[in-house]
């Protein structure tokens, strides 16, 4: 009898093929997301906001599935005011759990966090070591939480970090940056090769089901991060990508100069023009290096079905037949 499975977010980045790869291993799998039109809803395809407590608990208890992945997530950094903005990822999170303990059917749930409950650069000694530096990373920090004080009894959970995903079907805010590789627009920064634990999309999908198989003991109550267990050089990741897309070569601009840019488009940026796409922020996220020990994620997924020159091709492949 094949697992039923129910991936919230499911029409996001991840959700999306990972919805895919698991119907080709012959799960059952139903689709939850708020961008379903009610219209369009099926058996397989089911549209509920996590905010609405009364319709994910009436949901959860009719379809009765044997496992969730949770993926639904506000993951944009634009709310500076307070965290309402992120309530999906803190309520969204509570009432997912109390949906689960209703449906009387859940023996296992993956709940996916992120990398930001701590601050880019910084590396936490234990999983409850948190350090963010924006509101997202703190909405999911308070995720992280209920989760960990939620009493799931009988059912085997765990926490999933994913740390920078990349691939074919990335968001907007990342293809800006393919087409800068295209048209030449994109420099590197100093000489620096800036190693960066990011995990390619095909790999990330891989984990994940490998986490839905793992046996209960490996993971039950832990937290691990996604991404590929090699860290790449961003240096040499943006070249491969500049020569798949028939880019030019990328220039370096040294590290005094891409300062005073970053100064420059911080003024831009308080003037109004929001869209300038270099400031101290981007600058910072540039030269900040973090590497996770991925020993542990390696133990419950063995060796990534793609290496790096894999995903830079298939990356680069799909931007070229979208644009």
């Amino acid at each position: 009898m094949k697992r039923k499975v129910i991936i919230t977010g499911s029409s996001g980045f991840i959700g999306r093929s990972l919805v895919a790869y698991l119907r080709q291993q012959d799960y059952e799998v139903i689709s939850l997301d708020n961008s379903i039109d009610i219209d369009s809803e099926s058996e397989t395809c089911r549209r509920c906001d996590l905010l609405e407590r009364e319709r994910l608990i009436h949901l959860l208890c009719e379809i009765r599935p044997n496992s969730i992945i949770h993926l639904a997530a506000r993951t944009d950094l634009d709310e500076k005011a307070n965290l309402e903005g992120y309530d999906v990822n803190i309520n969204g999170v509570r009432n997912l759990i109390d949906a689960v303990k209703a449906a009387g059917s859940v023996d296992r749930v993956l709940f996916t966090s992120s990398q930001l409950v701590c601050e880019v650069g910084y590396v936490p000694r234990f999983d409850e070591d948190y350090r963010p530096n924006t509101l997202y990373g703190e909405s999911k920090v308070r995720g992280e939480q209920i989760v960990r004080n939620a009493d799931l009894q009988g059912i085997t959970w765990c926490i999933l970090r994913p740390t920078t995903i990349w691939g074919e079907g990335m968001s907007p805010h990342y293809q800006r940056l393919l087409l800068a590789l295209k048209r030449g627009r994109y420099f590197h920064v100093g000489k620096a090769p800036l190693f960066k634990s990011y995990g390619y999309l095909g790999n990330a999908v891989y984990q994940y089901a490998k986490f839905l198989d793992a046996a209960p003991e490996q993971i039950d109550r832990r937290t691990f991060y996604i991404a590929d267990y090699t860290p790449l050089s961003l240096r040499e990741w943006t070249a491969s990508l500049a020569c798949m897309l028939g880019g030019q070569r990328i220039v370096t601009l040294p590290k005094s100069g891409s300062i005073l840019l970053a100064k420059v488009g911080d003024l831009i940026n308080a003037l109004g023009m929001k869209r300038f796409p270099f400031n101290s922020f981007r600058l910072n996220n540039i030269l900040t290096e973090y590497q996770f020990d991925m020993s542990e994620t390696e133990k419950i997924c063995g060796p990534l079905p793609f290496s790096i020159e894999d995903g830079v091709k298939r990356t680069a492949d799909w931007f070229l037949d979208k644009s």
